[in-house]
Order: structure tokens, then sequence, then C-alpha cells
């Protein structure tokens, strides 16, 4: 009962392990030979911004935020995804067992997950958040990869109300004091715009990530949803890692799904950022 499968194993991303390691390990191949200067390496990573749509299409854009982690050892990975199929008030959390993977079962921090749910009102126990719900797996893959062994605390976010947003990114930085813990925002950009003007819409949450200023673009997100369907997730993830001490926020990449389509006219944003203190 505790297990949750795979929901999007073979369709959006190979079943097979070792297909499934070979595809993620192109994908930092290719990051490591595209990638920007990074901060000095007494910086520490607090928080990654990464894509979640099928891993063809967005797999090289979320390879830039995962190969930060090579050098890098975490006890705990918390990933906030927004729910796509349930909704509902607050946020839903796996508090035990593990998430299965091609790769292997990843266990959950049940200690820190019961934590958030102990000491926090919008976090909730709710499974049918997750079982069908693909924004959490598609980080997985990644960890898998780079980082085996390491637990998880898988949120889903439901309605991604200013409320439920705060609590839960407040919620995330206090119970993550002091533990050597990643936060992971998983969410697209704008969804089925053309590429100049998806590229226009992006732009402006891009550059709310690259200020570190979690209050403007939960404002923008109120004003205009379509914005990034886990906008609240990001908004959540930046303010749990500036009370953990985050200064400065670097975008990684950007780019939609034309670049592999070729389909220009209707395209998906996805961007890849990072935050260190």
């Amino acid at each position: 009962m505790d297990v949750r499968a795979a929901a999007v194993a073979g369709t959006w991303y190979p079943e097979s392990a070792d297909r499934l390691s070979e595809e993620i390990e192109s994908y930092l191949a290719r990051a490591d030979l595209e990638h920007e200067p990074e901060p000095p390496t007494e910086a520490e990573l607090l928080a990654l911004v990464a894509p979640h749509a099928g891993i063809a299409y967005s797999g090289r854009v979320a390879a830039h935020a995962y190969r930060l982690l090579r050098s890098r050892l975490y006890e705990v990975v918390i990933i906030v995804g927004p729910s796509h199929y349930v909704g509902f008030s607050g946020a839903s959390i796996w508090p035990k067992g593990s998430f299965e993977t091609p790769l292997g079962p990843i266990r959950i921090d049940e200690e820190l997950a019961a934590t958030m749910l102990a000491k926090c009102a919008a976090i909730h126990d709710r499974p049918d958040a997750h079982r069908r719900e693909h924004s959490v797996e598609m980080q997985l893959p990644f960890l898998g990869v780079i980082s085996p062994g390491v637990t998880i605390v898988p949120i889903v976010m439901g309605h991604q109300t200013r409320e439920t947003v705060m609590a839960v990114g407040d919620c995330i930085g206090r119970a993550t004091a002091g533990r050597r813990a990643l936060l992971v925002a998983s969410s697209d950009l704008s969804h089925f715009f053309d590429a100049a003007t998806a590229a226009e819409l992006d732009g402006q949450v891009v550059a709310d990530v690259a200020a570190l200023d979690d209050d403007a673009l939960m404002a923008r997100l109120e004003d205009r949803r379509d914005h990034a369907c886990g906008g609240g997730p990001i908004v959540a993830v930046m303010r749990a890692a500036k009370v953990r001490g985050a200064t400065t926020s670097r975008v990684l990449t950007y780019a939609d799904s034309g670049d592999v389509s070729g389909d220009k006219s209707s395209v998906v944003g996805y961007l890849a950022a990072a935050m260190w203190r």
C-alpha cells in the first residue's frame, strides 16, 4: 500500500532501466558541454527548477539543472509539483514507503514527511493526488541516475492559492533547516502558444526566478495563471530557499517543445534554474 507505482514509465520515459539510464546520461553529457559558468564551489546549492514534460521534449533542459548534483551529496530531495488530475485545497504529501521507478525504488524520508504533516496545516495525506500525477515522477529518473540512494519527500500542490503557496514554502523552509536537503520545483511554463508568444510570457517568469523574487512571481500568477502550470510550486520553493538563506538565483537554460518537434506554432516552455546561498 505504501509503494507508489510508476504511472508514466514506458510512455513519458523508457521503461527499461538500461535505456532510461543511457538516455539520462546522454542529456547530462550534452548539458555538460552547453552549461554556463557556475557560482564558486563553496556556494551551497539549495534549490532547482526543472520541467516535467515527456523526457524526449524536456530532458535536455532538466539535465542542465540535475548536472549540478554530480559533485554534491544530499540526504533528501523535496519535490514540489502541481496536481494535473485532482483538484483540492492545500498540498498532498506521500508520507511512507517508496516511489517505484525502472531504476529501482526511491524511498520516502518518512521522518521529514511526518514532520511536515504535523506542522503544516496546508499539507495533507491524500494518496489520490499522487496516483496518476507525473509532475513529481518525471524528476525521479534524473535522481535515480545521478543521486542513487537519496530519499525524497514528494509533494503535489492542489489549488495554487497564495495562502497555500506561502504556507507550503514556509513549512518546507523550516522543516529542512539544518538538513542536507535539496528543493526541486517541478514546472513547465506556458502551454500551446506560438513560440514567440510563449517566449514573451515565459520571459517574465524567467526574470522573476532570476531575481529570486517570489512575491513578484506570485502576483504575476494571480493575474494570469497560464504563465506556468507549476507556478505555485516554483514560488513555494523560492520562498523556502530564501527561508534557508538563498541569495543567488541563476537561469541555466530555456527552451520550448518546438526545438524538438520542429512545430513552433504551438509549444510548451521549459526552464532550468538553480538557487544558492
